[in-house]
């Protein structure tokens, strides 16, 4: 008989007493040597930034990884689960100007009290692979590894047009801006200026990038298909147009003449072109309104409009004009002499930033050629309506060639490798691969960042451009001390120490590069680091990340999949190919969680609509925050918060702790005796033990719908409450209770590890559960001796039958003739036929 007396769940003393426990013991969440012969798993949530204070959007992230972590330990891997700071970045900029707290205070004291708030939620992190980015034990490998492409030609300088966000002064990559505004300030609109600036040459990788998405099978198709669109492959050909020579004598074609390139996917139409368009800021355009001021003049409203639209975040929506130069070019096929145009939907940093105007067959050119009166020309038709006209614009590619000279008859296929032919004989064009994908530009006008490890002589070596410093210099350090601003550039540019130095290669004085490093590049490839994390004389060990890599699997945000997800992919090449790893992607599986929404807006300080966890934990407990962030929707769908859940679920641990702590003695007892067979209601309570393990088994290993794990658990305490009499009766052998409670605790272990970790004791047991094996499922047990059909008549739902588990059809279709409620619904009817869908279903046809 269980003891009468029931001890109140109190998880405010329970939980602190575990995180005590397991703080002390830090071998509990170390990841082994690869020696130890286990096989292993690497789990990774991406890094948070060190904002201020976790929310409840934090702890859903990190509870999905917190729970597959806990299971695949019990499932006997050797796991990786570490944990650090994406610590560099503008926010402790902006707070230092706000609070006059220096950059580096700040952020550290924020680490402290995520570190304290990870702790109070008892998240299993290995804290001894911890690392902060802007610390210069990692920025140092920042650094390094700059230095490593800067000497493969990775790594260089140019001038370029840069987006440009005021409110945070510094220049932003392509992927950091959206709908025209700045990634971070979503209202502010990004500007273009010229900088020079450095780049990191990630177009070297363009093709590698894109062909890797196929064998990543394990990421979600929508993460892949947007990097595929950033990506952006487009197969075709370059074709140079010819200027026209203007003055007496001048002749249309020959050698030496100005070439206008052209990128066109689609060189079978080209005999159409009845224009080229430049971009407003492409080279030729500048010589034409050098003595041109009025043409100048229009060209500037051009750029203005285009200013404009790329302001509103919808460049590709721009109302389409443009202004004649009164200039030609010469169509190198048939020698048509055709205008050249500036219009505004032409972009310089596009393809050539010159195209050619095929209004018949392309709906943008047609809509210009509309617009200004220009020709239309038909020169593709359906291949079976060749003889007649068509409607233009005509797009399709499934056609063939008309009004196309020695071409005409041809597929648009064949015409197309056959004018590419020719326009590489007569070295007028070449196919040509192009990539939407730019260069990355890292350069950032700012303080709180890697410094760049480069230098500019100002003795006798200026004519060399930017040196590397030495390695053996590393890391250049960030001064501590530093007046920051958000006027005039780099805030290091005004510091005097920082930026003056020596030149490595002849020793006169020289001056440090004031920009800073892209935070991305931090994140690129910190998940090396863990591996090795202490290493001082390399940013990691190969062997040691050769054992631990590809990640087996990253959570993280969508948000990220062209902007962290695809730098790190373009990182772990670049460390392949300088031999410090073997594998080609970082990740083999990735999942990516959805938001928390509360007030209808994802859960976001800037939104002021965040949870603190240390009130849901104060009020309820971790485990219950932690339980209820994963079973209040499937994990990558959004979470609507509700506080009530979490209440509800404080309420359903309560029940697990009172059955539990009530029927542990019987448990206990039951430790050593010898089971019986079982049958009746212990046959009952163990079928739907198992059936729930096998549920809870087959979600963590693929399905992830952990919101149905824990209702399973949930429906077995109901059934194992509801035979509360009988356990307390004694009708329950004491080794089916112990089989029931023991495996009960063991499938919310990675859901709740405080409560678990308390009633594992209470059954007696002594190791941590941690290292419990996980419950196996006994598919005799689970299997069901009765089932529930369901019987239609003429397709309605009319009654259910019950069965035996293996009954044929016959024995099924008899069963449902018998019922009772079937028999009234056919009475002085026919029935025409019976379908039978063994365990499934029975329908009756009648009249």
């Amino acid at each position: 008989m269980p003891e009468e007396t029931e001890q109140r769940y109190d998880p405010a003393a329970i939980e602190p007493k575990w995180q005590q426990r397991w703080a002390a013991d830090p071998a509990l969440y170390a990841a082994e040597p690869a020696s130890c012969g286990k096989p292993k798993y690497y789990v990774l949530e991406m890094l948070p930034y060190p904002s201020g204070q976790l929310h409840m959007g934090h702890v859903r992230n990190y509870s999905i990884g917190d729970a597959l972590a806990r299971h695949m330990w019990m499932r006997g891997y050797n796991v990786m689960h570490p944990m650090g700071w994406d610590a560099f970045g503008l926010p402790a900029e902006n707070a230092a100007l706000k609070n006059h707290v220096p950059p580096r205070q700040w952020t550290l004291a924020n680490i402290a009290g995520m570190k304290r708030q990870f702790g109070r939620l008892g998240m299993g992190f290995d804290w001894a692979t911890e690392l902060t980015t802007c610390l210069p034990d990692y920025y140092r490998w920042n650094q390094w590894f700059f230095l490593r492409m800067f000497e493969k030609g990775l790594a260089y300088r140019k001038k370029s047009k840069v987006n440009w966000c005021p409110e945070c002064a510094t220049v932003l990559a392509n992927e950091q801006v959206v709908d025209g505004c700045c990634w971070r300030h979503e209202t502010t609109i990004v500007e273009q200026r010229d900088l020079v600036q450095w780049f990191l040459r990630i177009t070297a990788y363009a093709q590698e990038l894109l062909d890797g998405l196929d064998k990543l099978e394990g990421w979600p198709e929508k993460v892949r298909t947007m990097q595929r669109n950033w990506i952006g492959r487009s197969q075709g050909t370059e074709v140079d147009f010819f200027l026209e020579e203007q003055g007496p004598g001048s002749r249309v074609q020959g050698s030496g003449k100005t070439r206008i390139r052209v990128f066109t996917t689609r060189v079978d139409t080209i005999f159409g072109a009845t224009s080229v368009q430049l971009a407003p800021q492409h080279a030729l355009v500048a010589a034409f309104t050098a003595a041109d001021a009025a043409l100048k003049a229009q060209v500037d409203e051009l750029i203005d409009q285009q200013k404009k639209a790329r302001e509103a975040g919808d460049l590709g929506a721009i109302e389409k004009h443009g202004v004649p130069t009164g200039r030609f070019a010469i169509n190198p096929y048939n020698g048509a002499r055709v205008p050249i145009w500036v219009a505004n939907y032409i972009l310089a940093d596009y393809g050539t930033g010159a195209i050619m105007s095929v209004p018949g067959h392309d709906e943008r050119d047609f809509e210009f050629a509309s617009k200004y009166g220009l020709p239309i020309v038909e020169v593709i038709r359906p291949v079976h309506k060749i003889e007649a006209a068509q409607p233009l614009p005509f797009l399709s590619e499934e056609g063939v060639l008309v009004n196309s000279g020695d071409y005409n008859g041809l597929t648009c296929t064949e015409a197309q490798m056959k004018l590419q032919e020719a326009a590489t004989r007569g070295a007028f064009g070449e196919p040509k691969i192009t990539f939407r994908l730019k260069d990355w530009g890292v350069s950032r006008q700012r303080y709180w960042g890697t410094p760049i490890p480069m230098v500019y002589c100002e003795s006798h070596c200026q004519g060399d451009g930017p040196l590397p410093v030495p390695g053996e210099q590393l890391p250049v350090l960030l001064p501590e001390q530093i007046e920051i601003t958000q006027q005039g550039g780099s805030p290091l540019a005004r510091v005097p120490e920082f930026v003056n130095t020596t030149c490595p290669k002849c020793g006169g004085p020289a001056r440090r590069e004031t920009d800073t490093m892209d935070t991305f590049v931090d994140s690129s490839w910190y998940f090396y680091r863990y591996t090795d994390a202490k290493n001082g004389n390399a940013p990691f060990d190969s062997a040691t990340a050769q054992y631990w890599f590809p990640i087996d699997q990253y959570i993280g945000g969508v948000e990220h999949a062209i902007l962290h997800l695809i730098y790190s992919r373009f990182w772990t090449r670049v460390m392949r190919d300088l031999g410090l790893i073997v594998n080609d992607e970082p990740a083999r599986r990735l999942f990516t969680q959805g938001m928390v929404i509360k007030d209808g807006h994802k859960m976001s300080k800037s939104k002021g609509n965040v949870v603190s966890p240390d009130d849901m934990v104060a009020r309820y407990g971790a485990d219950a925050a932690r339980t209820y962030s994963l079973f209040a929707a499937p994990p990558d769908r959004d979470l609507d918060w509700q506080e009530d859940g979490v209440a509800g679920v404080s309420r359903f641990l309560a029940r697990v702790w009172r059955l539990t702590t009530r029927y542990a003695p019987l448990a206990r007892a039951g430790r050593g005796q010898q089971a019986e067979a079982p049958a009746g209601l212990s046959l009952k309570l163990l079928r739907k033990l198992h059936q729930t393990i096998a549920k809870i088994t087959l979600d963590f290993e693929g399905r992830w719908h952990f919101n149905t794990c824990i209702a399973a658990i949930m429906e077995l305490v109901n059934e194992i409450q509801a035979a509360d009499a009988q356990l307390a009766a004694g009708d329950v052998p004491p080794p089916v209770v112990l089989e029931l409670l023991r495996s009960l605790v063991l499938l919310l272990a990675p859901f709740a590890p405080h409560l678990v970790a308390e009633l594992w004791e209470e059954l007696g047991e002594e190791s941590s559960v941690l290292r419990a094996p996980w419950p196996a499922s006994d598919p005799e047990l689970a299997k069901e001796n009765e089932l529930e059909v369901p019987v239609q008549i003429n397709g309605k739902l009319v009654t259910v039958v019950r069965v035996a588990a293996d009954a044929d059809a016959m024995t099924l279709e008899a069963a449902a003739l018998d019922d009772e409620k079937v028999q009234s619904r056919i009475a002085e009817k026919t029935v025409v036929r019976v379908i039978v869908v063994p365990r499934k279903l029975v329908n009756l046809v009648v009249k």
